[in-house]
Formats: C-alpha cells, sequence, structure tokens
C-alpha cells in the first residue's frame, strides 16, 4: 500500500477547506428551488386553428424574458379519456424559473404584459397553477 504524498495531502485537504466554507450566498443559491407557472387556456373558439396557432405564436415570444429558464407549450395530447384528466382547455404554457423573484419579474414584464394584452381576445379563461419544487 502507498502512502499519501505530502502533496496529494494538501491538495485534498485544500478541496476540502473550500467546500466546507462556502459563503452564505453561494449556499443560498443552492437551496433554491425551480418555480413551475403551469397555465390552461381555454380557447374563445375552440374550433378555430387559426386562434390556437395565433395564441401558440403569442406564447413564443414570451421566451425571450431574461428570467424564463424554459417554456413548454402545448395542446391536449390525445390520451385515452380517464375521469381524472381535464381535456376541456386548449392550449397550455410551462413556464420554470429559477426563483420566485424570476417568476415575480416574469409577471411585470413589458413582453408578459403586451401578450396579456394583445392575445386575451382569444381565450374565454384561463387558470394558473404555480409550483415549487421540492
Amino acid at each position: 500500500m502507498k502512502t499519501p504524498s505530502r502533496r496529494k495531502f494538501i491538495a485534498s485537504a485544500a478541496g476540502l477547506a473550500a467546500v466546507t466554507t462556502l459563503s452564505p450566498a453561494t449556499a443560498m443559491v443552492a437551496e433554491e428551488k425551480v418555480i413551475a407557472h403551469q397555465v390552461y387556456f381555454w380557447l374563445k373558439n375552440p374550433a378555430s386553428s387559426e386562434d390556437r396557432a395565433q395564441l401558440i405564436r403569442g406564447l413564443k415570444t414570451l421566451q425571450k424574458i431574461e428570467s424564463v429558464r424554459k417554456l413548454l407549450i402545448g395542446v391536449v395530447a390525445a390520451t385515452d379519456k380517464r375521469p381524472v384528466v381535464d381535456d376541456s382547455w386548449g392550449v397550455s404554457a410551462l413556464t420554470l424559473f429559477s426563483d420566485i423573484a424570476g417568476e415575480a419579474a416574469y409577471q411585470v414584464h413589458p413582453i408578459h404584459l403586451a401578450f396579456v394584452k394583445d392575445y386575451s381576445h382569444l381565450w374565454s379563461k384561463v387558470v394558473v397553477y404555480d409550483s415549487s419544487e421540492v
């Protein structure tokens, strides 16, 4: 069995010291949880593929907001009908943020406000589910 060299011991000790002396700010970042902002839209004209396409185009503009980590846009999937599945909506958007501050900034961002102003005529109902990663 080889004995560790002094150089390896010092390097290992330095690495351990660096990990155990993280600043409080660094530790707080590690504790941040992803925020999921799930939005469901009911179209005023659910049979209109043009309205659906227009809403999807509008939703895609939200990706330009700096705090948006990921944006997934969807329509009702052709899965089996089950009592627990609500397929009454038309378009959905799942937006992920790194933290609550990012989601809050998104809500008042000019691009988001313009989206609501320019596309709200297309929907009759909107339901939002915000959740925090556990």
